[in-house]
């Protein structure tokens, strides 16, 4: 699985941590519906961690198609209302 993380680059992540990934864009949702912005940036990073850590980047020069595109860190809790809804950024 291909994942782009806005303004950072590509990962490729295995399809394992898809299932992990999605558990925690899942209580981003919840956070954002519930209006916890201090808790939803605590699991926006926490995502972001886990595909830095648990992907390999892919050179700059290669462009990819993305599987999943994610928001950067720095995202308002505005913006996240319109990106974590429904069921989020991951499929379940």
């Amino acid at each position: 699985m291909i994942i782009r993380i806005m303004g950072e680059g590509q990962y490729q992540a295995p399809e394992s941590l898809c299932n992990e990934l999605n558990k925690i864009d899942n209580r981003i949702v919840a956070l954002v519906s519930e209006g916890k912005a201090e808790e939803f940036r605590k699991e926006l990073a926490k995502l972001i961690s886990k595909i830095k850590e648990k992907g390999e980047a892919i050179d700059a020069k290669e462009i990819l198609k993305s599987d999943i595109i994610v928001p950067p860190e720095d995202l308002s809790f505005e913006e996240a209302k319109a990106v974590f809804k429904g069921s989020g950024i991951f499929a379940d």
